[in-house]
């Protein structure tokens, strides 16, 4: 049967997580006598009460959704590795910055993992109590990255299981991998049992024949009686802390008492999801995680359509989910994308052939919006807007984008995020997981829409971006072209302006008239493909005028996913880029950038080697033209393996200055210097990917960045 019958369900899964998150998240640390003098029972979000930001990026959704691309990355195989999805880890990991807690090593259980697999040692060893004790190996960890491995294998327990140890135990150890499988067990299994005493029961046939699973059966036995004879989810509650509480396991955030509150929400919250995750959040504990565990997988378990039953959910989230990752132009995403690419994972494992929408937005699950909302200027207090409310069309999918009052100069805006949000509530110091992106579009870019009308007259429609200016302040440019929408289905296209390199946060679409116009255009899909025609960045000096030589960060400089250790602006150049260690990279883009030419100048101070790098999958999977032994070379880095594919006849100097150029068209890649070609290798390996730098042991001044499409 093939896997678009659980398409639904997938969807629905992701959002359960995000959902899980945004709820627990505020009181993340709170006592569960601080959550219920506060709050009493927490079945909404209260992060406008807390004062903590609303989308936020968090380690249980980067690590949930970034470490399954081993899949991807290795032709999704059916018997993936721990060694692999360790792979992932560094490759996908911008150490100290992005996806964990770093917490240091015998401190952070992934931070302590992390650093191992940076060792070379390999899985199961890296996550193992010998190497970082039990204490550390025994956290929640394994369970809060494991739903995608179950959503992967829908209604195939035994795989989702399968993977899920492998997965686990590239971090942890013990109990909590067992829990790890067991959850994963039991989220496949949702997909077509609804019944969860059935759930409990059958899924524990996959926890591990040893003395952990042992353990993790006669917790089972003790939580589920427990919940069998309780009246009420406090009384369950109050056994955990009496029998389970933290000071009963070593460690900062243990497996157990954790793993016991996700079994009592299912069990206590019965077949209503918001009253599962709102027992998740309000027992206290580590409140996202478990609230983002139950939340998944009651959706899928109950369906879609259980999360809104009560109330409305789903508005407030929109879908917005950051995936904070060394892929920073898909840091900005959505609950829609996410689902397709798990289903791409599920179909690819089954031998299945499935047809997605090949549209970044085309809006095809019930109640979609993929991240559009009105613009941030429809608000009490600033310029006067029309009524203007974005949802799912009722009909076939589109965006339904009504309005009301459009006259003169009161338009209709909305838009989507293509970067992270600038405003004050997302500075880094209201969030331990900080928003590392690079944005989703680029001047150059060419934008499609596909346009439904059913009135016979209609506003005019024009495309805008918000975009950082030559002040590091937020501006509005407006594109030039008015389209004059007709009765029906209208193509347009329109091309993103010149930015001179500054990251753009916001598509919008207005609409406006010359005469007042109530009605509503559903928005069926919007697209933009391939690498920029062109993205050009100047010299600092360019991008931020009168900089000073003691700036180290800029609004510009922080568009690149950086995990070099000591970069930043050059006031005389455009950027100083030094890595004290092996493999530093720093680059901008997508994964859908393709066939297109990076060219920046070049002083090669010392090094390993450094250079170009382009078609970027993560920082340990690209191409690169670097300067090397002392000749031009072209070379592939795929995980640990380093592969020189072409060297030049010619040399170099240190302290040089040369224009390079690095063209990858199709499997040709070619390395220009000062104009002329000196190297050129052929590879097929990888078509797509992110451009930037690369520096190994040692230091390169760059000056001006191109990306052209080819």
């Amino acid at each position: 049967m093939s896997v678009m019958k659980y398409s639904d369900k997938i969807y629905a899964g992701v959002l359960g997580k995000i959902i899980g998150v945004y709820m627990g998240r505020p009181v993340e640390g709170w006592s569960y006598d601080a959550i219920r003098s506060r709050f009493g029972y927490v079945d909404y979000y209260v992060a406008h009460e807390t004062g903590a930001p609303f989308i936020v990026p968090d380690d249980d959704i980067s690590g949930t959704f970034v470490f399954y691309r081993a899949l991807e990355d290795n032709g999704y195989p059916e018997n993936i590795t721990a060694e692999q999805v360790g792979e992932a880890w560094l490759n996908y990991i911008v150490e100290d910055k992005t996806i964990l807690w770093w917490g240091g090593l015998a401190r952070s259980t992934e931070h302590s993992a992390y650093l191992r697999l940076k060792a070379g040692i390999q899985p199961p060893a890296s996550g193992s109590g010998e190497q970082n004790g039990m204490a550390i190996a025994e956290q929640i960890g394994s369970q809060i990255f494991i739903d995608t491995w179950a959503m992967a294998n829908p209604a195939n327990p035994a795989r989702a299981a399968k993977m899920a140890r492998q997965a686990a135990m590239v971090s942890h150890d013990g109990i909590a991998i067992e829990c790890a499988v067991y959850l994963a067990a039991l989220e496949s299994m949702a997909f077509v049992e609804r019944d969860v005493d059935v759930l409990l029961r059958e899924c524990r046939q996959y926890i591990g024949d040893n003395a952990y699973g042992k353990q993790l059966n006669a917790l089972l036995d003790d939580v589920i009686a427990k919940c069998d004879a309780a009246n009420d989810w406090r009384e369950v509650r109050d056994w955990i802390e009496e029998h389970h509480n933290y000071a009963r396991y070593q460690g900062n955030c243990p497996m157990v008492p954790n793993h016991l509150s996700v079994i009592m929400a299912l069990k206590m919250g019965g077949d209503d999801f918001r009253k599962s995750v709102a027992i998740a959040v309000s027992a206290g504990w580590d409140t996202d995680c478990n609230a983002a565990n139950t939340g998944c997988l009651n959706a899928i378990r109950l369906g879609l359509d259980s999360i809104n039953a009560d109330t409305d959910m789903r508005g407030p989230v929109a879908d917005r989910m950051y995936v904070v990752s060394t892929d920073g132009g898909d840091c900005i995403f959505d609950a829609v994308r996410e689902a397709r690419k798990i289903l791409r994972a599920a179909a690819a494992l089954n031998g299945e052939s499935i047809a997605l929408p090949t549209a970044r937005y085309a809006f095809e699950y019930p109640g979609s919006v993929q991240g559009f909302m009105p613009h941030p200027s429809h608000t009490f207090g600033q310029a006067v807007k029309a009524v203007c409310n974005a949802q799912t069309s009722g009909d076939k999918p589109g965006l339904a984008i009504a309005y009301s009052g459009v006259s003169g100069g009161v338009t209709a805006d909305v838009s989507v995020q293509t970067y992270v949000d600038p405003s004050p509530k997302a500075a880094p110091d209201t969030s331990y997981f900080e928003v590392y992106a690079s944005p989703a579009l680029y001047s150059g870019q060419t934008v499609r829409a596909v346009v439904d009308c059913r009135q016979r007259t209609n506003p005019e429609l024009r495309f805008f971006i918000d975009y950082y200016d030559a002040n590091d302040e937020i501006d509005t440019m407006l594109g030039e072209q008015v389209f004059s929408l007709e009765k029906g289905e209208n193509t347009l296209e329109w091309e993103v302006p010149d930015t001179h390199g500054r990251a753009i946060y916001r598509l919008g679409i207005r609409l406006s008239s010359d005469e007042r116009k109530d009605g509503e255009i559903v928005l069926r899909t919007l697209d933009w493909k391939g690498s920029p025609k062109r993205f050009y960045m100047g010299k600092a000096n360019e991008l931020t005028p009168g900089i000073s030589p003691f700036v180290i960060r800029t609004k510009w400089m922080i568009a690149f996913m950086n995990s070099t250790k000591h970069t930043g602006p050059d006031y005389l150049a455009t950027f100083a880029i030094s890595h004290p260690e092996r493999n530093g990279v720093l680059t901008i883009g997508t994964t859908e950038w393709d066939d297109y030419a990076v060219a920046s100048r070049i002083q090669f101070v010392h090094a390993k080697y450094a250079g170009l790098v382009a078609r970027a999958k993560g920082h340990r999977r690209y191409y690169a033209a670097v300067f090397r032994d002392g000749s031009y070379q072209i070379i592939k880095r795929k995980g640990g393996e380093l592969t020189v594919l072409a060297t030049s006849e010619q040399s170099y100097a240190e302290g040089d200055w040369h224009d390079v150029r690095f063209e990858v068209e199709g499997e040709a890649l070619s390395m220009y210097i000062d104009g002329k070609l000196v190297v050129h290798a052929a590879d097929t390996e990888f078509r797509t990917g992110a451009a930037g730098y690369v520096a190994d042991e040692g230091a390169i001044v760059a000056s001006t960045f191109a990306v052209t499409a080819r």
